[in-house]
């Protein structure tokens, strides 16, 4: 049996634009991207501290150093710029590996410069 755990969090990010026009997506810093083991094209979701929303949306790696999380398309209408998120993504494991899913979890200060990753705990 499959089950579905966290496999990289980025914890209290902040919101840098909204862009109703885009496609969709999340456009996020490819620094962050890859510090929390996450992919291009990866399903996350996105929890809104400031409304208690949670959005389900795939990534795209913005430019590096940037410090950029911007919500595309349709999830403009709840996330806004300064809002405060945590993003989560997720990873299918077997049963049987289950102990050994170590989620890398980053941690961003207000201009989500990574401050400390920690791996193998939420």
């Amino acid at each position: 049996m499959m089950l579905t755990f966290c496999s990289g969090k980025i914890h209290r990010a902040t919101v840098t634009g909204a862009d109703l026009n885009y496609v969709g997506s999340v456009t996020i810093d490819e620094t962050l991207v890859n510090a929390a083991g996450l992919f291009a094209g990866q399903l996350v979701k996105i929890n809104n501290l400031r409304n208690g929303i949670s959005w389900e949306t795939y990534i795209v790696k913005g430019e590096a150093g940037k410090g950029e999380i911007i919500l595309n398309g349709p999830p403009a209408h709840h996330f806004q710029k300064d809002d405060m998120v945590i993003i989560l993504g997720y990873v299918l494991v077997d049963e049987k590996e289950v102990k050994d899913n170590k989620p890398t979890v980053v941690f961003v200060d207000g201009k989500n410069v990574i401050t400390e990753v920690k791996k193998g705990t939420l």
